[in-house]
């Protein structure tokens, strides 16, 4: 064979070569990107769920800081008005 003949099937073989490594990095990524999509699924419900728990607590705390402040101000309302009733008894004087 000539030379021509021996560069085309050189490069025919190099082409055939490079046509299969393209083609096994392409199946190379897309096992990638579907192992990334799989690990952000299971990263975003690892948020969601952290995210839910810290909702429950922090409802459960702010229901609990409202009772609180609930009976202070009742406990507050209950001493005002105790102390209004008493200025009034004595501003108006003793009542026969």
């Amino acid at each position: 064979m000539g030379n021509l003949t021996d560069d085309m099937t050189r490069l025919r073989g190099e082409v055939d070569a490079l046509r299969s490594d393209r083609g096994a990095l392409m199946q190379e990524l897309a096992r990638g990107a579907k192992e990334l999509a799989s690990t952000v699924s299971a990263m975003q419900a690892d948020f969601a769920a952290a995210h839910n728990a810290m909702a429950r607590k922090s409802r459960r705390e702010r229901a609990s800081y409202v009772a609180r402040i609930k009976k202070q101000v009742g406990r507050m309302r209950k001493e005002t008005s105790s102390d209004l009733d008493g200025a009034r008894r004595a501003w108006l004087g003793k009542t026969k």
